[in-house]
């Protein structure tokens, strides 16, 4: 059998429009990802996961893909992503790019060619359904980001289905030929060098054919998005909109392809009202995913950090039946960054907190995603109306502003005015609060965030109990400590963390000669500082 690089692997999420702009257009690009590589490759991560690239009017900053084929122009030509995957290879990173299939933008051949007839080759490439005899949508399935999920086209006569902005009508999976294409599209890139792909929304490619009304959400469900306020979409329980019986089946034709790429690799990203049962579902045996992209760690609105935050959705997904294998991440693209989520606003500059929390993601069992900015401990970026760019957050502005809080520009340096992002004004305001923890900054720092995260990492590589062991949680009698053991036949790991701003006693049996690895806030004597932890063999 092939090495599964993958398990017990930490990924880098590169979003790209904020990584490095190499052509001072104020818009980071692929070759600047290329020109920034080895610094990646210094992290000691094992692959990059690269945000969308493909051609698109950017409705949704790349997740409504024009042309699956085509690289976008403000992203650089065909020729710079191939000067990419070249690269990887040489630094010997995996290379792992995002595929949109769930729907695609309006602007899509495709969809051009749909919304005209309910005849032709591509009259069923989407969903499209007539109205009620009242002129009203045919169900009251609601959209991700706000109003119904159908609107309605005078050409064709009929509604569509968006179960995000109305710019990206979803794709019809029912039809075989929808199918084919999206195959075609992942074998394409297979064929110019990825290694596997994110698979967004991967439970939204089927609908009910019936489509049938969701009922109302009940009351043991948490809030189905990331905004946690009145949203029509969290008043529903998602049993037919997604998540339906027929994905199971695509997701084996394209794990057949995949194996037919040595040591390819396929994630899926779950957003589900059951997402613990969807993911054991979509990884059973090996004719699935891979592994999914668990986002219960990435959820939630402003909340002090807590031992349950943590062990318990990972003890619900240990408990699903089968054996999948679980991926995990703190912070992506699309949520508040987790230095700012899960504590109060005193903290979120805390080096100790950030140096902890990615400890902690690197010591749980499954593949690990480290998003752009999480090794340099960037807050959150609080950005002004006029400044934000994402319609999902100026269509709740001031409630919530969005996804543009993360999406900021990597700080490069503190010398030049946008941070060594780009000379040009970047497409999103380069934080002032995040220039103080640029990375030129930190790399001169032995004490940084940034030195101690590469330090973990190469540790890290060395202990097959943090790579590839089971994972135990222990009860610690207290909410601010997180206790757990990683066993494996090469030697057991306790790992104890105080998720804490205060000083913790943990038990008599961590005596100071047995920890193996640790950061500044071991006091000795059986306490742990502030956000300290300390990891040891042999307890």
């Amino acid at each position: 059998m092939l090495h599964e690089w993958w398990r017990g692997a930490c990924i880098y999420q590169i979003y790209p429009r904020s990584f490095f702009d190499s052509n001072n257009d104020g818009i980071g690009d692929l070759n600047g990802i290329v020109q920034k590589l080895d610094y990646i490759a210094d992290l000691g991560v094992e692959g990059v996961w690269v945000s969308p690239f493909f051609t698109s009017p950017m409705k949704d900053f790349g997740y409504d893909v024009s042309d699956y084929r085509g690289i976008d122009p403000i992203f650089g030509e065909i020729s710079d992503f191939d000067t990419l995957c070249k690269k990887a290879k040489s630094l010997n990173l995996k290379l792992i790019i995002d595929l949109v299939l769930s729907h695609s933008s309006d602007q899509h051949e495709w969809f051009q060619q749909s919304r005209l007839s309910q005849d032709g080759e591509y009259a069923d490439y989407y969903v499209w359904a007539d109205p009620k005899e009242d002129g009203s949508p045919p169900n009251n399935w609601q959209s991700v980001f706000g109003g119904p999920a159908w609107s309605f086209n005078p050409v064709r006569g009929q509604y569509y289905l968006h179960n995000f902005l109305k710019e990206q009508p979803d794709l019809n999976f029912h039809n075989p030929k929808v199918q084919e294409e999206a195959l075609d599209v992942a074998r394409f890139w297979l064929e110019r060098g990825v290694s596997g792909f994110r698979l967004d929304v991967v439970n939204f490619y089927f609908h009910d054919k019936k489509l049938r009304d969701n009922p109302p959400r009940s009351g043991g469900l948490e809030f189905a998005t990331q905004f946690e306020g009145p949203d029509p979409y969290s008043m529903q329980q998602h049993i037919y909109d997604k998540s339906q019986p027929e994905n199971v089946e695509f997701l084996k034709r394209f794990r057949a392809l995949l194996d037919e790429y040595p040591e390819s690799f396929s994630v899926g990203e779950i957003g589900d009202d059951v997402p613990y049962e969807r993911a054991a579902e979509y990884t059973k045996g090996t004719e699935l995913l891979h592994t999914t992209y668990n986002t219960q760690l990435m959820s939630g609105a402003k909340q002090r950090l807590n031992a349950d935050l943590i062990r318990t959705p990972i003890e619900e997904f240990l408990n699903q039946p089968g054996d999948g294998w679980p991926s995990w991440a703190f912070s992506n693209h699309d949520v508040v960054r987790v230095i700012s989520r899960w504590v109060g606003d005193q903290d979120d500059h805390n080096p100790s907190l950030a140096k902890m929390l990615n400890a902690l993601l690197l010591c749980l069992q499954g593949t690990t995603f480290l998003y752009q900015g999480e090794e340099l401990g960037l807050p959150e970026a609080d950005l002004s109306f006029e400044d934000l760019q994402d319609p999902w957050g100026r269509h709740l502005y001031p409630v919530w502003q969005g996804r543009d809080g993360c999406r900021t520009p990597m700080p490069w340096n503190n010398h030049d005015a946008h941070a060594g992002f780009s000379s040009a004004k970047p497409w999103l305001p380069a934080c002032s609060a995040h220039k103080a923890l640029n990375i030129q900054g930190q790399m001169d720092d032995p004490d940084s965030v940034l030195n101690f995260t590469k330090s973990f990492l190469s540790w890290r590589k060395s202990h097959e109990a943090l790579l590839m062991g089971d994972i135990t949680f222990i009860d610690s009698g207290s909410e601010a400590l997180l206790v757990f053991r990683r066993s494996h036949e090469s030697g057991d790991i306790e790992c104890v963390f105080n998720l804490s701003p205060a000083e913790q006693l943990i038990e008599a049996k961590y005596q100071s000669d047995k920890f193996t690895c640790l950061n500044s806030k071991y006091l000795g004597l059986n306490e742990l500082g502030a956000y300290g932890f300390a990891l040891y063999q042999g307890v």
